[in-house]
């Protein structure tokens, strides 16, 4: 069995823009077919329109609220909300309100620099 404490997992930043800490993928923990990570926006940062060609990504909000975009529809979101993107779509996120946001990030497959793509 494999468990990862996020306080492991060192923090730095994507080529969106986000912060993330890496909780587990083929370098750590070995999962073989997705990653897993924790991202955050300070309040009133956006992540940098991208898409991944090959990457069906899940955003799971865990603190704060934020506007959502893929493909053109905009929708705010809370915690609590899952949010599906599919591969090829190009989104982004912004964090709204004082506190930033938070939230879990799932590829599969694992993410990749390689497979992220900017306008």
């Amino acid at each position: 069995m494999e468990v990862r404490n996020r306080e492991q997992a060192e923090a730095f930043t994507t080529l969106d823009g986000s912060t993330i800490r890496v909780l587990l993928d083929a370098a750590f923990g070995g999962a073989r077919e997705q990653s897993l990570a924790e991202a955050s926006l300070p309040a009133g940062v956006s992540t940098q329109r991208h898409y991944h060609a090959r990457s069906e990504e899940i955003y799971v909000l865990l603190e704060g609220t934020g506007e959502m975009e893929v493909e053109g529809d905009r929708r705010r979101v809370v915690p609590g909300d899952a949010i599906l993107i599919p591969p090829g779509a190009w989104h982004e996120i912004r964090a709204n309100g004082d506190g930033g946001l938070r939230f879990l990030c799932c590829c599969a497959p694992p993410y990749s620099d390689g497979d992220t793509f900017f306008e």
